[in-house]
């Protein structure tokens, strides 16, 4: 029996006696989680992606300027004042053209554009939370079933001596057979959840590596928790404040509206320039340039198809939005539901653990007296089994609710946690890819900041 315990912790503890000797504190698992996200890691290249989306549409009312070199072979060979010249003609051509008006698409098009992308922040925010929380959930998991493997062992080992002392009274004939085997029975039904728990407690280990980024050390209890709001009404009223989804369907709603504008202007005229100076092989140079007025008149309904896609996509931006508070309020409602049960049936569980533990301890004297059986012994130690596991299992809900109820009101962030590590700033990008020169060096200041940010 001793070698099988053994084993068996050996085999729940092994991945985290490194991190054994120093104790893992929440907070730690927090930075380690915010740092190792892929998710995050991923997210926050697609906003930086989307910034780049300012640029492509400011560059529309830019200067293109090109450079093309040009060789082409012609048979028979081309004549000039009656002699042949060579097949090859060759020409080279600097042209540059620019759109002087084009009655605001661009202009809404970067409003559409931005809106975008303070967007994606709000949603980059909102993945935060979800990394905070699920690092939350999986820290107090493993110390949820770490204890419940230090429960199963202790129950493995009272079951033990209870069976020893069985047999012992059934050789002096205190009790039957049948008090032993019921004892036995016990010892084996202890040893299966034992093992169940030993279980459980490498899957909650593996997830918390899968969240956190590293094997979890030696963990240890969290410190009382923030404070949320002191009522419901409370919480939903900063979760409409402050919750990033409602923040990201917002600034749908602008991009959307952006969008109509975009699509109306482009019912209107445009005018362009162009100019272009051109270099033959004999070195005989040209000028050319020109300007060009375009006003759209007929082109098969599609710009007013165009308008009414932009206004029917508002409108869905603006339920969207509508829905995004509904959802919000809910999950406050929610998870305030949930903390109010966690905290009741933590306070119901320690209230059963001190009578169960008062009743264990009276059938155990009464069973030396011979007043009670083996069978009473053993119901009364599962019922205290089960009441330690049950306030276990409620303490780390009432944990895990705090944490959610934060998340629902949009406060479970870095910021806000207040975790003291340099956070990913995603403005410092976007204002070097966006609002710098055109012409500068703001390639190479990119590379820098790229590189700051270990992209490259």
């Amino acid at each position: 029996m001793r070698v099988w315990i053994k084993r068996s912790l050996l085999a729940a503890f092994s991945f985290g006696m490194i991190g054994a000797a120093q104790a893992e504190t929440l907070t730690d698992a927090f930075i380690l989680a915010y740092q190792n996200s892929n998710l995050l890691e991923q997210n926050r290249a697609l906003l930086r992606a989307a910034d780049e989306d300012v640029v492509i549409e400011r560059s529309a009312l830019l200067p293109v300027i090109k450079f093309v070199s040009q060789s082409a072979f012609q048979s028979p060979a081309r004549t000039t004042a009656g002699l042949k010249v060579d097949n090859w003609n060759t020409t080279h051509q600097l042209s540059m053209s620019l759109t002087l008006f084009d009655n605001g698409q661009t202009r809404y098009a970067m409003d559409a554009a931005k809106e975008t992308v303070l967007g994606l922040r709000s949603a980059l925010l909102q993945l935060e939370q979800q990394v905070l929380l699920n690092t939350v959930t999986s820290y107090m998991e493993v110390i949820r079933a770490a204890q419940a493997v230090s429960l199963g062992q202790s129950n493995v080992r009272v079951i033990t001596q209870e069976l020893r002392a069985a047999r012992d009274r059934f050789e002096v004939g205190e009790v039957t057979r049948t008090d032993v085997a019921i004892a036995e029975a016990r010892l084996a039904a202890a040893r299966g959840n034992f093992a169940s728990a030993v279980g459980d407690l490498e899957i909650a280990r593996e997830t918390y590596m899968a969240v956190v980024g590293r094997a979890p050390g030696n963990l240890r209890w969290p410190s009382a928790p923030p404070m949320v709001a002191k009522t419901e009404h409370a919480a939903k009223a900063l979760a409409e404040r402050n919750h990033p989804s409602i923040d990201e369907a917002q600034h749908g709603v602008n991009a959307a509206e952006a969008n109509i504008r975009r699509s109306k202007a482009g019912m209107g005229p445009s005018v362009t320039s162009s100019a272009a100076v051109n270099l033959d092989d004999s070195f005989e140079s040209s000028f050319q340039g020109a300007l060009q007025l375009n006003v759209p008149i007929y082109q098969g309904g599609r710009l007013r198809a165009l308008a009414r896609q932009a206004a029917a996509r508002r409108d869905s931006a603006r339920a969207a939005l509508l829905q995004s508070v509904v959802n919000v309020r809910r999950d406050v409602g929610t998870a305030w539901a949930r903390l109010q049960v966690a905290a009741a049936t933590t306070e119901a569980s320690r209230r059963q653990v001190s009578a169960s533990q008062v009743a264990y301890n009276g059938v155990r004297e009464e069973a030396k007296l011979g007043s009670r059986t083996t069978l009473d012994v053993l119901n009364a130690e599962q019922e205290l089994l089960d009441a330690r596991t049950s306030l276990i299992t409620a303490e780390v809900q009432q944990y895990v609710s705090v944490y959610t109820l934060l998340s629902a009101m949009g406060l479970l962030t870095s910021e806000h946690l207040k975790l003291g590590i340099v956070t990913y700033d995603p403005v410092e990008y976007y204002n070097y890819s966006s609002t710098q020169a055109p012409i500068s060096m703001r390639g190479t200041k990119l590379d820098k900041v790229l590189k700051s940010l270990g992209k490259q």
